[in-house]
């Protein structure tokens, strides 16, 4: 990426302040130039560490909008205004990037999808995980040795954190999102779990509500039949008593298989593989550690180069994609509240 871009950023809470601020300020040629925040006071000390001119903290999103020298919007905002911060960009003729979950619920996220078909304009949701090394290392260098995949379990649990920064957040506390922590962290597993397998066919999941700062249902259990045909188990929830966090994603096939584990116990993310159609025929296992990417700096770069270029198709992460993962959670939620029925999930 070689033009210089400049971004506004929209909502300057924890998450703006610790991650999008700092990774910008390490990508060459991206410079913040405008804010906004719903309390101006918290955008106006946000705009001081950016280094952003006084009279650029604007009094609203459509203004910030409307700056002839805003290349491009970076939002971060409660998910059931990403919508409307998107008809915003889309009229001001402004690409946007915006955190994830794509939307409050599959209907805001089906307009979102629609909208962006229909503009050429770069609109990207910012899971970052899709960008992670390991998804590559699986997909070219270990599956296709180990035959035809049969299935998968994918196991990410974990302790209650009472000194999670994030429960503070009253878009959290009382969410108007689906699934609240099981969409806002959710969708990095699933985008994981598709990046590496493909798209989800149906579930059937149980889901419960562990802890009450938690806002509406936390932890789910599920099986899953892939597209490709593949299926599996996907547990996911850190509402638990105390426990190990661990973190790994095991894949079955025909010729072997391969267990990718990213637990915080580990010096380094691993890939343990092994490759034979038998127990007696089985090598011995190889192990990968991996170097893993700043996964924000690559989401940003990525976004960036679509902008410089006016390519959206370079995005990695467009509203389609997202989409999906949102709609996985919304059919875990309605097969448990029919009982752990199987429910197809939903297309944009």
């Amino acid at each position: 990426m070689s033009q210089s871009l400049n971004l506004a950023i929209v909502g300057t809470g924890i998450f703006a302040t610790d991650t999008h601020l700092p990774t910008i300020q390490k990508i060459q040629n991206l410079t913040p130039v405008a804010t906004y925040n719903r309390t101006k006071s918290k955008a106006e000390a946000f705009a001081e560490k950016a280094e952003i001119p006084k009279d650029k903290v604007y009094d609203s999103l459509d203004e910030i909008f409307k700056d002839p020298k805003v290349d491009f919007v970076d939002a971060l905002l409660p998910v059931q205004f990403n919508l409307d911060a998107v008809k915003l960009a889309i009229a001001n003729n402004r690409p946007i990037c915006f955190e994830k979950p794509i939307a409050a619920n599959l209907e805001q996220a089906k307009e979102i999808v629609e909208l962006s078909k229909k503009t050429d304009l770069p609109i990207a949701v910012l899971e970052n995980w899709s960008f992670l090394k390991a998804i590559k290392i699986l997909k070219n260098d270990i599956l296709p040795q180990i035959g035809d995949i049969i299935g998968f379990t994918y196991n990410a649990t974990g302790p209650w954190n009472d000194n999670n920064k994030y429960l503070a957040t009253g878009w959290r506390l009382k969410p108007e999102h689906i699934g609240g922590f099981l969409s806002d962290g959710g969708v990095h597993q699933l985008a994981l779990l598709t990046d590496v397998l493909g798209d989800v066919e149906s579930i059937s999941g149980l889901t419960k509500q562990v802890r009450e700062q938690s806002g509406t249902d936390d932890i789910l259990f599920s099986t899953m039949n892939l597209k490709s045909g593949v299926i599996g188990t996907f547990t996911y929830g850190s509402a638990f008593g105390a426990t190990d966090k661990s973190t790994s994603f095991t894949i079955f096939g025909t010729n072997g298989s391969v267990v990718y584990d990213w637990s915080p116990s580990l010096n380094k993310p691993t890939i343990t593989y092994q490759t034979g159609t038998s127990g007696q025929t089985k090598s011995d296992k190889q192990v990968i550690e991996i170097d893993e990417v700043n996964t924000f700096e690559e989401e940003f770069k990525n976004f960036a180069e679509a902008v410089s270029k006016k390519d959206k198709s370079l995005i990695v992460v467009p509203p389609a994609k997202a989409f999906h993962h949102l709609a996985i959670v919304a059919a875990a939620l309605e097969s448990s509240a029919n009982g752990g029925s199987n429910v197809k999930v939903e297309l944009a």
